[in-house]
């Protein structure tokens, strides 16, 4: 990157800054590229929610189980200089405090401001209960150094036991979490209260099936903005993510990539399928750009992870190419059903676990 006060030249030594500007209109010239700017940071599209309030399409999912204190808040500052400014974090994650100071110290530098940035948690299920949401949004807001949330979401239909010391999973002496039996439309009704005390501007789920929607969208004073739900070419959610743009509620796609940790042995990987490979080659992208590009141009706000920079900086340079009606087509012809994350474990066995309908 060019400092603003010098400039290398061939030889590696400096000149200041009039040299540098002289060197590089001569150069315009000669070149005939007279019109040339340098470009600044690029941005995402935003999207509009059903409130009004935009959100950007393109953001950085957060899931770094295996990654170090430090190394996230690099990732993060990373992000920001790439040019992302959507941030979707979670309480179980348990790194809202590194995400938090990674933005916050872009903040004091100066590069961004606060509204510059979107900041996403969710409410785990050990919050369900009325009486403990703004308990656990007021533990991610703290966790984040912030004065509110631009989206908090319900991280998953199913209440655990209430919990607000730490413990994700509840477990009785047999090891089994120990679920609750909390109506959805009570934990929405807490939610509600979020925005009107200030603390969030959005509020909306994740995972939640249409069933579970339908009763929330039949009760609720505010309706939710988003559903947050898996989404690749090997699982494409066609049924429940037209459904829900149908009834104005916006859909973001996690592991959008298919989530390579968690694919079962044995099955196919995505970005290895053959289609996909020859598809990037035709539009002279990485098999990455093309799914993203894919979930992007159904109208979905997508939140691929990395905490790696190029890796940043590759996922989100899909906004110079579009894909042909004809190649959408085909990627949704890849769709084999094949969820990734189910959550059967933690709570496969509880009345509102969200996977046991089509949609």
């Amino acid at each position: 990157m060019v400092s603003s006060n010098k400039i290398a030249n061939n030889n590696g030594s400096t000149a200041n800054n009039n040299a540098a500007k002289l060197q590089l209109m001569k150069h315009l010239r000669n070149s005939g590229l007279n019109n040339l700017r340098i470009a600044a940071t690029p941005k995402a599209p935003l999207s509009r929610l059903n409130n009004g309030i935009n959100i950007p399409a393109f953001g950085l999912g957060t899931c770094a189980r295996k990654s170090g204190s430090d190394e996230v808040i690099k990732a993060v500052k990373d992000a920001i200089d790439v040019g992302y400014r959507h941030f979707d974090c979670a309480w179980n994650y348990e790194n809202e405090e590194d995400i938090g100071q990674g933005i916050n110290e872009k903040i004091q530098e100066g590069v961004v401001k606060r509204e510059d940035v979107f900041v996403v948690s969710k409410l785990w299920n050990t919050f369900h209960n009325p009486e403990l949401v703004e308990v656990g949004c007021r533990q991610s807001l703290k966790n984040l150094g912030l004065e509110y949330m631009d989206l908090f979401l319900i991280h998953f239909p199913t209440a655990f036991k209430g919990c607000t010391t730490g413990v994700r999973y509840p477990k009785d002496e047999f090891g089994n979490v120990i679920y609750a039996d909390i109506d959805i439309c009570d934990t929405w009704k807490a939610m509600e209260q979020l925005v009107h005390k200030g603390l969030v501007k959005s509020i909306g789920m994740s995972n939640f099936n249409s069933d579970q929607l339908t009763r929330i969208l039949s009760k609720c004073t505010i309706p939710p903005a988003i559903n947050q739900v898996e989404v690749h070419p090997y699982f494409s959610n066609r049924k429940l993510v037209e459904w829900c743009m149908a009834r104005g509620i916006r859909v973001t796609a996690y592991s959008p990539l298919q989530n390579q940790e968690k694919r079962m042995p044995g099955e196919p990987s995505l970005l290895e399928d053959p289609v996909l490979l020859e598809m990037a080659q035709r539009y002279r992208k990485t098999v990455a750009q093309v799914i993203l590009r894919w979930v992007f141009q159904r109208g979905i706000v997508v939140i691929p992870k990395s905490v790696k920079k190029h890796r940043m900086e590759e996922n989100f340079n899909v906004f110079n190419f579009h894909l042909s009606e004809e190649d959408m087509e085909r990627i949704f012809g890849l769709n084999r059903n094949a969820r990734v994350n189910t959550f059967k474990e933690q709570a496969g066995t509880h009345k509102e676990y969200p996977f046991n309908i089509e949609f």
